[in-house]
């Protein structure tokens, strides 16, 4: 699978991989940027065991928790949709005066795909571009899936769409899409919510990943733009691995000097 990587120019590749594998994580947006938490490891809050052999013991169970990164939800919307044969999806603010995000800022926020683009006619996709980038400089691959390891007394009347792509030569903002299933319900959203996890593999799956904040360098935010929107151009990104791999900075993942050390995420 990660064949694709070996031979000359991959100077990230050099040397023999420790344990730990460093995944890299940096919130690209200024603005409002103290809205969104940082990633933080998949924690379950359980009493004390009862037993020596409860699921709190389950090394199978503990190990597959800890491979999962949470990603919080930075606001509270609640948002309903209108359909009309031949007209454009409506998307809604159903809180009103009463909403804590004001709806303008909200139709900035959210966009609805164009219904050309669905998987499905009637049920609608709508899209968040989230701040979130995770970068690594040997070869890691980030899934995104929904949070699932969390109960979820009122589930969403849709699902999310999940999505697979290598962040060591692929480093892009997250997007939050939920495709939407039941839209006689009302999309509720509550900020510090989990909205989705991110996993990570590497060629060896016994492998652990360690968080790390990093800074963006100029050369790695030039990668970075050269890489957001291609989607708007072409459509299998994917053939673009290679172009992306020979113009790929030296160092992607610098760590930011100024926060704590790294975290375990598995």
């Amino acid at each position: 699978m990660f064949g694709f990587l070996k031979g000359r120019g991959c100077p990230w590749r050099a040397g023999r991989p420790g344990r730990v594998a460093e995944v890299g994580w940096a919130i690209t947006e200024a603005k409002a940027a103290m809205i969104w938490d940082d990633p933080e490891p998949f924690r379950r809050d359980l009493p004390k065991a009862a037993s020596a052999k409860s699921v709190q013991g389950c090394p199978a169970a503990v190990d597959f928790d800890a491979r999962h990164i949470v990603v919080r939800c930075p606001v509270d919307l609640n948002l309903r949709i209108r359909l009309e044969e031949g007209k454009a999806p409506v998307l809604e603010n159903a809180d009103g005066a009463r909403s804590t995000v004001r709806t303008r800022h909200i139709n900035q926020m959210v966009s609805v795909v164009s219904p050309s683009e669905w998987r499905h006619p009637k049920r609608p996709i709508l899209q968040i571009v989230t701040p979130y980038i995770f970068l690594a400089d040997e070869v890691v691959y980030l899934n995104q899936v929904p949070p699932y390891l969390d109960h979820q007394p009122e589930p969403p009347p849709g699902v999310l769409i999940s999505g697979r792509f290598p962040v060591h030569i692929w480093p892009r903002p997250l997007m939050w899409a939920f495709e939407w299933h039941d839209t006689s319900r009302n999309l509720v959203l509550r900020r510090g919510q989990p909205w989705f996890y991110v996993r990570f593999e590497t060629p060896d799956p016994a492998r652990a990943t360690r968080l790390v904040e990093a800074e963006i360098t100029p050369p790695v935010q030039r990668y970075i733009d050269e890489i957001s929107g291609v989607t708007n151009y072409v459509n299998r990104t994917y053939a673009l691995f290679e172009r992306a791999r020979r113009r790929r900075p030296e160092r992607l993942l610098v760590p930011r000097a100024d926060r704590p050390a790294a975290r375990r995420a598995a």
